[in-house]
């Protein structure tokens, strides 16, 4: 593990540094040289062999790919399926579970992804089920203790987004999941924002199933997301659907497999797969304590500076902060600041209530503008986008 990062070198390595800021890393980060490079040999092997033609050569490679991927977060290669995206993998282990009856409980921390958070709420509407929300501490973060008095012989799963996508808080995660473990209660972990940037280490966080997209903090691309489940978990799983890999027809009889590959259809992209295994190697190659430290750096640094500039609000609530920064400025939409910013080649995003809708209404907010930070940005980067958003204030 290196201790610094040469991040000139980093930069030159990757395309997207050369046109414009890039502080948009929690919606899709900017690929490497090498990423993409792995994605179009494997695409012109596709083009000049056939495609299945390709793909005989490459299940050894894929293999090697779910080794770093199981290593990355502390898990076993046979705990780790490859699907499209991060909602689709959420989705798949969620519809496996055993289906709802009238009077269960799901419990969901406040700042719960809301595609996680719509596919819970419908499924449970149609079974006479609830949703119910943990509460939170003093600092927004969720409140451990307060989850344990809400557990009772009716709840089915608690459910946990680790890093909001609209705010820098980090929930303790590792937390609910020794209370998850002492009741005996399925443990979902959403980690999109975690992947890539801070250290993740399943055993530790004690859950059961954990999801996230390659395109956000890891830099791989988009179409691909990595799905955890806990070998002895698995059983406990029976997916909605099979095809020829997950659930073969042997002498005449179903055989789902025994890993998380039950959750993996046939027909996955290996470019795709390659990209992310290049992203994922880098990331471990680097050291994800190194890039965690430099990222904290940069992004309370921007903090800080947003915080001196009238007429913005940093929105963060937690007391340990991700890179994700989020802000308002007054009277202007945050969707007017994120179009104004892309005016002067600066690229933030812009959430509204739909992302986080919980603790969007909790808050009294209808959007805020983030501005997501890298181990790529720069300190002169940080201070020309913190002179920008003032500019943009000014006019409040």
């Amino acid at each position: 593990m290196n201790d610094a990062l040469d991040v000139e070198q980093l930069r030159s390595e990757t395309p997207g540094c050369a046109d414009g800021m890039h502080f948009n890393h929690s919606g899709a980060s900017l690929p490497s040289r090498s990423t993409l490079a792995a994605i179009w040999d494997y695409l012109r092997k596709e083009a000049t062999e056939g495609p299945m033609e390709a793909a005989n050569g490459a299940s050894t490679l894929l293999e090697e790919v779910r080794a770093d991927t199981a290593a990355l977060i502390g898990a076993k290669p046979n705990e780790i399926a490859f699907l499209g995206s991060g909602s689709t993998a959420w989705g798949a282990a969620f519809s496996a579970l055993p289906s709802l009856v009238a009077g269960d409980r799901i419990l969901v921390g406040r700042q719960e992804w809301g595609g996680n958070l719509a596919t819970m709420q419908d499924a449970a509407a149609r079974a006479g089920a609830r949703v119910e929300t943990i509460p939170v501490r003093d600092d927004g973060s969720i409140d451990a203790g307060g989850l344990a008095s809400m557990i009772d012989e009716r709840v089915r799963l608690v459910s946990l987004t680790w890093l909001p996508a609209n705010g820098g808080l980090i929930n303790d995660a590792a937390a609910v999941g020794r209370v998850t473990k002492a009741a005996g209660i399925p443990y979902f972990i959403d980690a999109g924002q975690a992947l890539g940037q801070i250290p993740i280490d399943v055993a530790s966080l004690g859950c059961d199933v954990l999801k996230a997209a390659g395109r956000k903090f890891l830099r791989g691309p988009r179409g691909t997301a990595i799905l955890y489940i806990r070998q002895e978990f698995m059983p406990r799983l029976t997916p909605r659907y099979l095809d020829v890999l997950s659930g073969p027809i042997v002498d005449g009889v179903v055989k789902i497999r025994n890993d998380a590959r039950r959750f993996e259809a046939g027909e996955i992209s290996p470019a795709l797969i390659f990209g992310l295994g290049i992203a994922t190697r880098q990331a471990r190659t680097l050291g994800i304590a190194v890039i965690r430290k430099r990222i904290n750096t940069l992004a309370n640094g921007l903090r800080d500076n947003l915080r001196s500039i009238p007429n913005v609000m940093v929105r963060d609530l937690g007391t340990e902060l991700s890179g994700i920064v989020s802000f308002t400025v007054e009277s202007i939409p945050a969707t007017e600041v994120r179009a104004a910013l892309a005016g002067r080649q600066i690229a933030i995003g812009a959430n509204g209530v739909p992302y986080t809708p919980l603790d969007m209404v909790a808050r009294g907010l209808d959007q805020i503008a983030r501005a997501s930070v890298s181990y790529l940005n720069t300190l002169s980067e940080i201070a020309r986008l913190s002179e920008a958003v003032a500019d943009i204030a000014r006019r409040a």
